[in-house]
C-alpha cells in the first residue's frame, strides 16, 4: 500500500557550488576556458547509489507551469473515483470492507449519550478518537456512511495539497507517493479513520519545517491530537532538532493532549476504556508473530486455530501468550533504540524529523502484535512526506514499502479467506509482506543511525 516515483530534470537556474562558474558564464579569473577546474572531490552523478542521484530524487514530471499540479489533482480524481466505485460495490474478495464504517455509527450513538463505548472489546482507541468518529455530525443532510467517506476524501485531499505545496518551485515526488500509493490498498482506506490520523501526523511534521515559533507550536499541537486518536502520531516529534524547536513542539504537543483529554473526560464517561480492551489483544493473523504461527501450523507443528476476537482474527492455542510477552518486548527494545538515537544524534537536516517518524513508525509497526492493513496509510503518509525533501535517506525504504503495500491488498480483502486457512497462496502473501516490512524497518534504522550518528562522528 505505498508508492514511490521517479524524478525531474536539472534545471538551468541549478545553483553552482562555491568556487565554480556556471556553464558559458565570463568569468574575470585568468583560467583558460578550455581547462576545467574542479574544486570538488564528490564523485559524478552517474557514479553514486541511485538512491542518492539526482536522477532519483527530482520528479519526473515538468515543472514549468501548472501542468504538474494538473496532472497531480486528474489522478486524484480517477483514482478516488475508482476507490469509491470499490466501495460501493464492496464486493472485492472477503467484502465487507464498508462494515466498519457501520461499527463507528454504532459508536456515535453512544458518544450522543454522553459515553465512550463502554465495555464494549472493539473499542481499542484512545479518546480522542472519539472526535473523527462525531465528526460526521457536521454533516447532517448526509448519512453517517456518506458523512463520513466525503470527510476522509476531504482528509485525503488536504494531505494531497499540502504535501504538493511543500516544495512550491519543484514538485517532488512525494505527493506522487501519496496520490499514487494509497489506491494500492484499494477502497479500505475510505472506510476507516486512518487517513484523518495520518493527516494530522503529515501536516505536524511539515509545521516542524517552517522556522518560526508559531508554527513548531501548531505541529506539537497537531502532534498532540493525533496521539490522542490513535498514539502513533506523537512519533512525529521524536526527530525533532534539539534545542527551542523540540522545547516548542513538545510543550505544545504535552499541553493540547492533556487539554483534550482532560475536556473529553469532562463531557463523557468511560474515556479510558479503551486501556482494558488494548490489554487483553492477542496475536493477529496479520502480524510478524502471526505469520511465524501460520508457519508453524501449516508444518504440523502448532495446534493453535483461528478465532474472532477483539475485533479481529487471532491465533488462539499454546504460545501465543509467549509471543505476545515478545511483541511487547520487542516494542519496549524499539523505544529504547530510539531514545539512544536521540542521545547520540548530532547530525540534523531538513529531513531527519521526517526520516526518524518514517523510521520509528516502521519499527513499532514490525514489533506489535497487530499489524491491521490500515496501518500502510501511515506508512505511505510518512514516507511521502520524506520523500518532499532532497535530504532525506529513506527513498529505499520507501521502495521497500510499495510492493508491500500492494501485497497488504492481496492479503485483505483480496485473498483474505487464503490467509485465514493457512494456504500456500495466503503463506505466501504474508511472508512476503511481512518480510518487506520487516526489511524496511531495519534499513531505515540502520539509515538513520548511518546519517545522524556514524556520518557526525565521522566528520
Amino acid at each position: 500500500m505505498t508508492n514511490d516515483q521517479p524524478q525531474t530534470p536539472h534545471s538551468a537556474q541549478t545553483p553552482h557550488p562555491a568556487g565554480t562558474e556556471p556553464p558559458g558564464s565570463h568569468s574575470t579569473s585568468s583560467t583558460s576556458p578550455t581547462t576545467p577546474t574542479s574544486t570538488s572531490t564528490e564523485p559524478p552523478a552517474l557514479t553514486r547509489s541511485p538512491f542518492t542521484s539526482d536522477t532519483f530524487t527530482s520528479a519526473t514530471f515538468v515543472t514549468v507551469g501548472s501542468g504538474p499540479r494538473i496532472a497531480l489533482a486528474a489522478v486524484w480524481l480517477l483514482t478516488r473515483a475508482g476507490m469509491l466505485l470499490l466501495l460501493l460495490r464492496d464486493d472485492l474478495g472477503i467484502g465487507g470492507v464498508a462494515r466498519e464504517v457501520a461499527l463507528y455509527e454504532h459508536w456515535y450513538g453512544k458518544f450522543a449519550a454522553g459515553t465512550f463505548p463502554p465495555g464494549d472489546a472493539t473499542w481499542q482507541y484512545p479518546p480522542g478518537a472519539g472526535l473523527v468518529i462525531m465528526s460526521p455530525g457536521v454533516l447532517p443532510w448526509l448519512t453517517y456512511f456518506q458523512a463520513f467517506v466525503t470527510l476522509t476524501l476531504l482528509a485525503d485531499a488536504v494531505v494531497t495539497l499540502a504535501l504538493a505545496r511543500a516544495d512550491a518551485a519543484r514538485l517532488t515526488h512525494g505527493a506522487w507517493v501519496w496520490v499514487c500509493g494509497l489506491p494500492l490498498l484499494l477502497h479500505l482506506p475510505l472506510a476507516r479513520y486512518d487517513v484523518q490520523t495520518t493527516a494530522l501526523a503529515v501536516l505536524a511534521l511539515l509545521a516542524l519545517a517552517a522556522r518560526r515559533t508559531a508554527a513548531h507550536q501548531l505541529g506539537g499541537a497537531l502532534a498532540g491530537i493525533g496521539a490522542m486518536v490513535k498514539v502513533w502520531p506523537a512519533l512525529a516529534l521524536l526527530g525533532t532538532p534539539r534545542g527551542r524547536t523540540t522545547r516548542e513542539a513538545w510543550t505544545a504537543a504535552a499541553v493540547t493532549a492533556v487539554v483534550l483529554l482532560a475536556t473529553l473526560a469532562l463531557f463523557f464517561s468511560e474515556s479510558l476504556g479503551f486501556l482494558r480492551q488494548q490489554g487483553g489483544r492477542g496475536i493477529q493473523i496479520e502480524s510478524l508473530g502471526g505469520t511465524a504461527l501460520a508457519l508453524a501450523r501449516s508444518a504440523g507443528a502448532w495446534p493453535g486455530s483461528v478465532e474472532f476476537r477483539y475485533g479481529a482474527l487471532e491465533y488462539v492455542g499454546p504460545y501465543v501468550s509467549t509471543l505476545g510477552h515478545l511483541s511487547l518486548l520487542l516494542t519496549v527494545a524499539a523505544l529504547g533504540w530510539l531514545v539512544v538515537w536521540r542521545v547520540r544524534a548530532h547530525r540534523w537536516t531538513p529531513a531527519t524529523p521526517y526520516d526518524t517518524a518514517l523510521a520509528a513508525v516502521l519499527l513499532f509497526t514490525v514489533a506489535s502484535r497487530v499489524i491491521s492493513p490500515q496501518y500502510m496509510v501511515w506508512l505511505l503518509g510518512l514516507a511521502a512526506v520524506c520523500l518532499t525533501s532532497r535530504d532525506t535517506v529513506m527513498r529505499p525504504v520507501a521502495l521497500l514499502l510499495l510492493p508491500a503495500a500492494a501485497l497488504s491488498a492481496l492479503a485483505y480483502p483480496v485473498l483474505y479467506f487464503d490467509v485465514i486457512d493457512g494456504t500456500p497462496t495466503g503463506l505466501a502473501v504474508m511472508v512476503l509482506r511481512n518480510g518487506l516490512l520487516l526489511a524496511a524497518a531495519l534499513l531505515a534504522a540502520r539509515r538513520l543511525w548511518t546519517s545522524t550518528v556514524a556520518a557526525a562522528r565521522d566528520e
